[in-house]
């Protein structure tokens, strides 16, 4: 969920980039492989954490991470949400840059990434919040610099950052200056984790 979302030069230029190679086509990750559809991506309403609540969501919202995830986990489907907002936002042909609000020179946009993971009779939920989806992007690269450097790593080459670092470690030690992260604990699996509406 983003509060609203400004793109800077290089998203929007990386999204043109995208749409064009695709062909006005979604790129999905689905039946343990990524696709690509025609058809129109499906909507509906997700509840985020308090105090973002229920949101509007456009699905199969297909970012890197689709990628990444499938990468090292074994995960028949990837389902991805964004907010109807931010995807508007992002689109809009007149969308304006962000501009710093504080003196850390970060935007007034607000993120929350919400994950809910399904295995078996058990589900468990992760939430990552913030602020300026730009700004958190340097503490995370100095992070990962950090843990290579002293060794911390679980494996090397060209891989997700998954199967290198521990992710619960790596997000802890980000917060609580450049995000907030929580871990759920496993529960029993109820109705399905889905967008409804």
């Amino acid at each position: 969920a983003l509060s609203s979302w400004r793109p800077t030069a290089g998203t929007r230029g990386s999204g043109q980039v995208s749409r064009r190679r695709r062909e006005g086509r979604r790129l999905v990750y689905a039946n343990g492989r990524l696709e690509l559809r025609t058809d129109a991506a499906p909507t509906g309403q997700w509840s985020f954490p308090a105090p973002v609540g229920d949101q509007a969501v456009i699905g199969e919202f297909t970012t890197t991470d689709s990628v990444t995830i499938a990468h090292h986990l074994s995960a028949p489907d990837i389902r991805t949400f964004m907010t109807r907002r931010a995807v508007e936002d992002v689109l809009a042909a007149d969308a304006a840059a962000p501009e710093p609000v504080d003196e850390r020179g970060r935007s007034a946009q607000t993120f929350l990434v919400d994950v809910t993971v399904r295995a078996g009779s058990t589900r468990r939920r992760a939430v990552a919040r913030g602020q300026d989806i730009y700004a958190v992007t340097a503490p995370l690269v100095v992070e990962a610099v950090s843990r290579v450097l002293a060794g911390e790593t679980k494996a090397v080459g060209t891989l997700a950052p998954g199967e290198v670092f521990d992710a619960h470690a790596f997000l802890t030690a980000l917060a609580p200056h450049h995000l907030s992260y929580e871990l759920g604990a496993a529960e029993p699996l109820g109705p399905a984790a889905r967008p409804h509406g």
